[in-house]
């Protein structure tokens, strides 16, 4: 029987990012196998075009968190927004993803009763969001009737701050497209094709790590290329390294189809790894940091090479065992194209549609806006923001 699906981004839409992508491929498979969806997300471009189950909820405001800045969203406009989407929605459960950041997701678990179910995203060992919900919000989580981490690391997040438990459910990647991607022509090249992708100027991203252990590998490798997709701007660029800017999900996974090694230098902050996934379904080899999302992805280096944080020299090492042996690249991708499917939207999707169905079986009738308003202010003052 269909379900009335509410899906909660704390994230603005049209700001590229790993969460609200994850509930955008969510919607799309929900839709596709004949549940009502709707959406609601902050949105920072008024002239931004929005699929047709978004609704506004207003414009974000920056907030350093988890070693970046994220975009998040609370206050009374989008509280009223929130409020009449609730109301209109009737919907049979509501799906919250990142409760404990300030956000949206926060204020729908304040307004809302009934079936809920919350996606925790992240990972950080002392969050200081997160000890603050522990005692004055603490009320609002129990709410929730179902909680899903996408890691392991991501649930001892959970254990650790919160208390009780949850379902650990990845997060899912469309194996076919990244599958079907054609490499660029021309590439790889002859002397090596190294691949990056992520946000270039945010430092957890480890492209300086990168870019450090270039002179080493060309020591071997005179010739390597490096290419680069991400948004954000970088002041110098070494030679050799072709920055590709912010890039389409169908232009990434053609970069990922031209490398001969793709390389994740991340240096923390990392919950889950839905690049390398990315990169394993278009059949690139992977060097990661020996993060320990990293590693549970990578299955503790049978699906890639796992080297040390943050260091250049070893990172280097990484990737040049991967140039030198053609073998130990097409064993790597093999495995990978392999494991990859665990990830794919139509397994994600229903583990996911297994939670709602637990939630909802715990829960009295649909979920309805809370008749008590929150002070927003308040709720700011509060948590010290």
């Amino acid at each position: 029987m269909p379900l009335r699906i509410g899906l909660v981004s704390p994230y603005p839409w049209d700001v590229p990012g790993g969460v609200v992508a994850h509930i955008g491929d969510l919607a799309e498979e929900l839709l596709a196998r004949g549940h009502h969806v709707q959406a609601i997300a902050p949105v920072d471009d008024d002239d931004a075009p929005l699929p047709h189950y978004v609704t506004r909820a207003g414009r974000s405001v920056p907030i350093p968190y988890n070693g970046s800045v994220s975009r998040l969203l609370i206050g009374p406009v989008s509280q009223t927004r929130l409020r009449r989407w609730l109301h209109d929605g009737r919907f049979d459960v509501l799906h919250l993803h990142s409760p404990e950041t300030f956000s949206l997701s926060l204020l729908a678990m304040m307004n809302a009763r009934g079936p809920m179910v919350a996606t925790f995203h992240a990972s950080a060992p002392r969050s200081r969001i997160l000890l603050l919900l522990q005692n004055p919000l603490q009320l609002y989580l129990e709410r929730l009737s179902g909680r899903i981490a996408v890691s392991s690391a991501a649930r001892k997040t959970i254990v650790d701050h919160l208390g009780g438990d949850a379902f650990v459910v990845p997060n899912g990647v469309h194996v076919g497209r990244y599958a079907r991607a054609a490499p660029i022509p021309g590439l790889p090249r002859p002397g090596g094709t190294l691949g990056f992708v992520g946000r270039v100027d945010e430092p957890r991203k480890g492209l300086r790590v990168l870019f450090d252990a270039l002179p080493v590998l060309r020591k071997e490798f005179p010739d390597l290329q490096v290419l680069v997709a991400g948004p954000g701007s970088i002041d110098a660029v070494p030679p050799g390294v072709t920055v590709l800017g912010r890039v389409s999900d169908a232009d990434k996974a053609r970069m990922l189809a031209s490398v001969d090694v793709f390389v994740a230098p991340n240096t923390g902050g990392e919950s889950f790894g839905i690049v390398l996934l990315e990169a394993m379904a278009a059949g690139a080899p992977i060097v990661a940091s020996r993060l320990d999302a990293f590693a549970q992805v990578l299955q503790d280096g049978r699906l890639g090479e796992l080297v040390d944080v943050g260091n250049p020299a070893s990172l280097a090492a990484g990737c040049a065992a991967l140039l030198r042996s053609a073998e130990r690249r097409e064993a790597l991708r093999e495995a990978g194209r392999v494991a990859v499917m665990r990830y794919d939207w139509s397994v994600v999707a229903g583990e996911i549609l297994r939670v709602y169905e637990t939630a909802i079986a715990a829960s009295t009738g649909v979920v309805e806006e809370d008749p008590v308003e929150i002070d927003t202010a308040a709720l700011e003052s509060t948590i010290g923001l």
